[in-house]
């Protein structure tokens, strides 16, 4: 058997579809995913465009406008920074190729494995916050509990609000013992929508308090206390990934065939008054 019709454009599509769909901090709309520049290795650069402030003046009766300003854009880069490989055994990858079912089933498998570490990486950014931004630290963390854990994240909006950050989009990310308080208080359950009331894809579990509500697995902690719950807005975080590479091989010392692939990506805190962290410990 020769892999030589292997197909990896299509392995590469699937994984990187499966990555996407079960991204959770870095999925579009958490994070921004929009640049320009071209992924091909680990070290490339790719270009985030904002655009800064509009003036905004006092209108008179019957007197003229301020001719328009010049719309300032801001222009950062974004290293990828970060690659993490996989590599597993096919019995036959002709035959694998063949069904298609079987293709997605080992890139979901795959897909999943990366997924965690693009998303535990995102969730360290909860480094990057504005110092005014925390709720709580190492040394007196939060303990909420189901009668004060909605109440927490009103303190978080609040913060953003503070920051003057755009209520649209705003998102949180709590992990499974903080949503189970949240499911204890009316407050969440009333607020979120018919969808929001069972557990959607990319980890989104309800609203509450005007955010969008995550569960992951990927919130930072110390052994499991001083839980970094992070709260924020599509424009705070930048994040760019690619799947550069998906080969087959014949290995050397098996009859087996085995594919391997490569994803790089990046991602770089734009705006750290967009964030908000919530220090905190299970009661």
């Amino acid at each position: 058997m020769s892999v030589a019709s292997f197909v990896p454009t299509v392995w590469a599509g699937g994984l990187l579809t499966g990555l996407h769909r079960n991204l959770i901090f870095a999925q579009p709309g958490i994070v921004n995913t929009e640049y320009e520049g071209e992924i091909t290795k680990q070290g490339d650069s790719v270009r985030i465009n904002f655009i800064g402030s509009v003036s905004v003046f006092d209108v008179e009766r019957d007197e003229d406008i301020p001719d328009p300003e010049p719309l300032s854009t801001a222009q950062t880069t974004l290293i990828i920074d970060q690659a993490k490989g996989f590599n597993f055994a096919v019995d036959n990858v002709d035959k694998v190729q063949a069904r298609g079912d079987l293709i997605e089933t080992a890139m979901g498998e795959a897909s999943y494995g990366v997924r965690d570490k693009a998303d535990s990486y995102i969730a360290g950014f909860y480094t990057q916050v504005a110092a005014g931004n925390m709720i709580g630290d190492d040394t007196t963390p939060i303990v909420p509990t189901a009668d004060t854990a909605y109440d927490y994240l009103v303190d978080m909006s609040v913060v953003l609000d503070e920051s003057n950050v755009p209520s649209g989009g705003r998102w949180c990310a709590v992990p499974p013992w903080y949503h189970g308080l949240l499911l204890k208080d009316k407050r969440f359950v009333a607020t979120g929508t018919a969808a929001g009331d069972t557990t959607r894809a990319n980890g989104e579990v309800g609203e509450a308090a005007g955010f969008r509500i995550l569960k992951s697995n990927n919130i930072r902690n110390t052994n499991k206390t001083k839980y970094k719950i992070m709260a924020g807005y599509p424009g705070a975080i930048s994040y760019a990934d690619q799947i550069v590479k998906v080969v087959a091989f014949e290995q050397e010392k098996r009859f087996d065939d085995a594919v391997k692939g490569l994803h790089v990506y990046g991602g770089k805190v734009i705006r750290p008054q967009g964030l908000a962290v919530l220090t905190a410990n299970k009661s």
